[in-house]
């Protein structure tokens, strides 16, 4: 008769942190902490060896900010517009275009950072958004460990590199699913200041309905509309209709004419037109994989899984369900990251585990000298990880609240 055998699990003691995540964790952690001091110095981050500019994302963030202070709030959609001040700013022409897409809320981002130097509005952008990336790290893991995987995730490099959001993005999904369980009102908060980055907030409304997290749902819609109109209040009509209409332009260029390049674009959509699929097809592919996730997470956070799992794969399926995901953006994958290894530190790790999940981060470090799609596979073996703690998840009756398995 056939029996099912529990997979193996390293360290005897539950509370060890094995030898090689923090040796890893400790490397990764010095080089990223003392590149971004050489890099400056040596002239490789934010300006170049002649004093100019270094031609990268924050430009637009800083240059949208100068637009509305100059009175121009929906000329910031503008992409002519828009590079003439960056390449005002940056004191030299580039290829291509740091267009800004952002909804106008986050024009109040711009705006404030736009007051400051280039230098000090970057430095201050990467460093102020770090903070509360961490501090949910720290929350998620449940020791201080935490901390440590935070600043040793590799994606921190191409995040701070470039000046982009990641951080702050990964803050306000960590903080919806951490504070979910307990703090219903500061989670809705967090997916309501989300509405920034829509995109990545399209799985919550279905995962809060079949959970029945009424609290969360509607806080962050309230404060989503309290943003809106704000914005509306602020930089006016014409600067939602500006967003509204250059937003069909951005994904005809991004997605359709691949500008940007599709090997830097980490989804599903993205390896198919890498691969030379067609549009369409690529379309077909994503669109199965999104149904799939959205469908596979109302059913998992409806069944008794603990909440560690639920809250995982949600973060991963956000990074799955977009055809827009460029590797910063990938911030987000340590979420998941830190709830697995929140798992393995309470209960032991799999055998495989680690493995799996130094092939991941291996992606990811060589996606700069890969030039390809490979942050898609990064996701996809987290993904698969979480899976394998859930088991036949679907299965599993449903579960009377979240407060069920809301622990390790």
């Amino acid at each position: 008769m056939a029996t099912s055998v529990s997979a193996p699990t390293i360290a005897p003691e539950p509370s060890a942190i094995p030898a090689s995540l923090w040796n890893a964790c400790f490397v990764l952690c010095v080089i990223n902490a003392s590149f971004f001091p050489t890099a400056f110095f040596s002239h490789w981050w934010i300006y170049d060896p002649n004093g100019l500019g270094i031609p990268t994302d924050f430009v637009n963030v800083w240059a949208a900010g100068r637009l509305v202070l100059d009175g121009h709030p929906a000329l910031a959609y503008d992409w002519d517009i828009q590079k003439k001040v960056e390449v005002a700013l940056l004191g030299q022409d580039f290829i291509g275009n740091f267009a800004w897409h952002y909804p106008p809320p986050f024009l109040f981002v711009a705006t404030f950072l736009a007051q400051f130097p280039y230098a000090v509005a970057f430095v201050g952008w990467v460093s102020v958004s770090f903070v509360p990336y961490l501090v949910m790290m720290r929350a998620i893991v449940g020791r201080s460990f935490g901390l440590l995987l935070a600043v040793a995730f590799p994606l921190v490099l191409n995040n701070t590199l470039v000046g982009q959001n990641g951080f702050l993005t990964a803050a306000l999904i960590g903080g919806t699913l951490c504070l979910m369980p307990t703090r219903p009102v500061l989670s809705g908060i967090c997916l309501g200041l989300l509405s920034y980055k829509p995109q990545y907030g399209l799985l919550f409304p279905i995962v809060l309905i079949a959970a029945a997290q009424w609290t969360v749902f509607f806080t962050a819609a309230c404060v989503a509309v309290a943003m809106a109109f704000a914005s509306w209040l602020v930089f006016g009509t014409e600067s939602w209709q500006a967003f509204f209409h250059w937003m069909p332009m951005f994904s005809q260029a991004f997605l359709t004419e691949g500008r940007a390049t599709f090997w830097k674009l980490q989804s599903l959509f993205a390896l198919v037109r890498f691969l030379g699929g067609s549009e369409q097809l690529a379309w077909i592919f994503q669109w199965i994989l999104s149904g799939t996730v959205a469908l596979g997470l109302a059913l998992m956070w409806r069944s008794s899984v603990r909440y560690s799992l639920k809250a995982a794969a949600l973060a991963v399926g956000t990074l799955l369900i977009t055809p827009y995901l460029f590797m910063y953006d990938m911030m987000v994958l340590a979420i998941p990251v830190a709830f697995l290894v929140r798992i393995g530190l309470a209960s032991g790790f799999r055998r495989y585990e680690l493995p799996a999940l130094a092939c991941a981060l291996g992606l990811i470090i060589g996606f700069t000298f890969l030039r390809a799609p490979v942050g898609l596979g990064a996701t996809l073996i987290v993904a698969g990880l979480i899976a394998g703690r859930a088991g036949l998840w679907w299965r599993h009756a449903p579960a009377p609240s979240l407060m069920v398995g809301a622990g390790a």
